[in-house]
């Protein structure tokens, strides 16, 4: 696998690029007095031209609870039928950004909030990467296998994807 670092647009793309194709990510919010994480699978709304992911939530949620104590999260993305991985650690914001909430409203999320879009408990999440790293195979896993053993075979080195800091 080589290593490919993106800066700038290129590392937004690929971020973008790659959170579209999977969607749902393991959100790992920080507990408050212990050393470990609470992770919860999310949804993203949006990825925005600044590499920002957006999420709607629960103000009685356990995540909203440890983010009042500790705003630092890391946000795993895993795409296991084409060995595409995603981890990414940064900054969360909640608010009750009434506009946000209309724009990412739709049949889903409703389920979650039976109160329509009004309820109070609804929530903005923006995480803001500070920094990730990525994982991009170049075919499926099954071609990757055949990859991998040709390559142990015959000794010759192959390129089965991509590896690499987003710089955003």
């Amino acid at each position: 696998m080589s290593t490919e670092n993106l800066h700038d647009q290129a590392a937004v793309d690929k971020l973008k690029e790659m959170i579209d194709k999977i969607d749902i990510g393991m959100l790992c919010s920080n507990i408050a007095g212990s050393d470990y994480v609470h992770a919860v699978p999310m949804s993203r709304q949006e990825v925005d031209e600044q590499g920002n992911i957006w999420f709607l939530f629960s103000s009685e949620s356990e995540t909203y609870h440890n983010l009042q104590q500790n705003d630092k999260v890391s946000v795993l993305y895993s795409d296991i039928k084409g060995y595409n991985f995603l981890s990414i650690n940064g900054t969360a914001e909640v608010s009750r950004d009434e506009a946000r909430i209309e724009k990412y409203w739709n049949k889903m999320i409703e389920a979650w909030f039976e109160r329509g879009k009004e309820d109070p408990r609804i929530r903005v999440l923006k995480v803001t990467p500070a920094e990730a790293h990525y994982w991009d195979n170049k075919s499926n896993k099954l071609v990757t296998f055949f990859k991998i053993a040709a390559s142990a075979l015959s000794g010759q080195k192959v390129d089965v994807g991509r590896k690499g800091d987003l710089n955003l």
